[in-house]
């Protein structure tokens, strides 16, 4: 048969269950990978369950034109790392926003507080498989991360046990490991008995197993000598949590004294820039000085820069030491732009110039940089400015960044707020706004109060570019003040 032939065969018996899943995922024309379910079960879809398929035993027929077709593509397809990622992906966002793992397994965005409504409801509920849960605990698992294996695990456990006996092609795993690596993380957590449970129910289905059948020995004995396993250091929740969550009062002045503060204006800085089409101004807090300006670029604009920065996106870096790295910490892609690259970002630069009163010509700024945050993208609390003279910075030999602009370039349906943690405060995402802020005091000491983060995307895609300014070059722009402590 030619592989023409082939290939029809595999559409007409092998593949349906395949299509129809897929179809399944993106019935709603509405739905998109804005959702970071569906981003996931996408990702695990072209990495895991296509190649599943493509070496299952019911492709025995059309096994060459199955695996010549998959490895035609197989360089272009996510590869264990994306796959990895977007699992943690979705373990940050259980954090950040408190989401139960059964409601996210049911596609909602529900809070574990059931009281609470859903954070983000999309038109169309991507449910995740119990080989899909499986994965996510697994990739807790395999880093000893016992606090969000478990939950995913159990997910996985009872949903396995509901479609028992009918085992898809496309499954990687199966009851059997799912209650193997449950059994396991519960003894590492220190719930013997839990694990005993779970790994005489794995013998159920698999009784000549001698590693479990030794595993459940043990746990007896244990449990006879009353002793619990020492419990495992599990991952807690990441810093920001705590910081959003926990109690801020004690680094900020009340609410209510700050409100009266707080204003909206036209503003055009002195500039003749800004005379026939002020700056749309509002003052989100006073101590640190955040403003927001609303409507700062057009959408063509923001569409010309992200189209711009797009083929040149690689993972962000971080400062560590002297040096720059990639980091767990700071999820997203960036590029730079230089202000010749387009005369929109020439016009971008001179109304940053106008708004703000500051030198941005070279070596006073650093280049436009476009920033992308997908699935789960997120920057934990950080200072924009140095905190140490060994900063990367300081190789321009301009001094430190005396003041950030960061444009919002799109919107997102859910997450995404720039919080300033000690500050107490959020910026929510407003599509074409500037946020700014001054990072050092007139001092030249670096503002505490400016410590921020990034939240996760919980749904959506956000872009945003920065533009950092340093403080050599605005001695007479920004003065010092008669105050020291200024």
């Amino acid at each position: 048969a030619t592989t023409q032939e082939h290939h029809s065969r595999c559409h007409q018996w092998l593949l349906p269950r395949f299509y129809e899943k897929v179809q399944a995922l993106h019935q709603d024309p509405e739905a998109s990978v804005d959702n970071p379910l569906l981003a996931f079960s996408l990702i695990k879809r072209l990495h895991s369950d296509w190649p599943n398929v493509v070496y299952s035993e019911e492709a025995i027929e059309n096994t060459q034109a199955l695996q010549e077709g998959f490895q035609e593509v197989e360089g272009e397809l996510p590869g264990a790392e994306d796959l990895a990622g977007a699992a943690r992906a979705l373990m940050r966002l259980q954090d950040i926003y408190g989401l139960s793992v059964e409601g996210m397994a049911k596609g909602s965005f529900q809070p574990a507080a059931s009281s609470c409504p859903p954070l983000y409801s999309p038109g169309h509920r991507a449910v995740l498989s119990a080989d899909d849960c499986f994965h996510v605990g697994k990739v807790a698992y395999d880093t000893g991360d016992f606090y969000h294996s478990i939950p995913w695990l159990e997910e996985a456990v009872g949903l396995f046990r509901l479609s028992h006996g009918s085992r898809n092609p496309e499954d990687g795993s199966s009851l059997e490991a799912a209650l193997d690596h449950l059994a396991f993380a519960y003894y590492r957590a220190g719930n013997i008995s839990h694990a005993l449970s779970l790994s005489k129910e794995f013998l159920h289905y698999e009784p000549s197993n001698q590693r479990v059948v030794r595993n459940v020995a043990k746990y007896q004995e244990l449990l006879e000598l009353g002793q619990t396993a020492k419990a495992a250091a599990t991952t807690s929740p990441p810093l920001l949590l705590h910081l959003l969550l926990g109690p801020l009062s004690a680094f900020s002045q009340p609410y209510l004294e700050r409100l009266p503060r707080l204003s909206c204006s036209y503003e055009t800085n002195g500039s003749p820039y800004l005379l026939l089409q002020p700056a749309k101004k509002e003052l989100v807090q006073a101590q640190p000085h955040v403003a927001l300006y609303h409507d700062f670029i057009s959408d063509s604009e923001a569409e010309t820069i992200k189209g711009l920065a797009g083929p040149w996106l690689q993972r962000s870096v971080v400062a560590s030491g002297e040096q720059q790295q990639e980091a767990e910490y700071r999820i997203s892609k960036s590029a730079w732009l230089k202000a010749t690259v387009d005369p929109v970002v020439v016009s971008l630069e001179k109304r940053i110039a106008a708004l703000t009163g500051l030198d941005l010509r070279p070596p006073y700024a650093e280049h436009l940089q476009v920033v992308n945050y997908g699935l789960g993208g997120h920057y934990e609390p950080h200072f924009d400015h140095a905190t140490s003279m060994k900063s990367p910075l300081y190789r321009m030999k301009s001094g430190n960044r005396i003041a950030t602009v960061m444009i919002y370039l799109s919107s997102v349906q859910a997450g995404g707020s720039t919080a300033f943690i000690y500050a107490n405060f959020s910026v929510p995402v407003v599509k074409n706004a500037a946020l700014f802020w001054w990072n050092l005091r007139r001092s030249g000491a670096g503002d505490g109060d400016t410590l921020h983060g990034s939240c996760p995307v919980l749904a959506g895609d956000k872009w945003v570019a920065n533009k950092w300014i340093h403080e050599h070059g605005q001695e007479f722009r920004r003065p010092c003040g008669a105050d020291p402590s200024d």
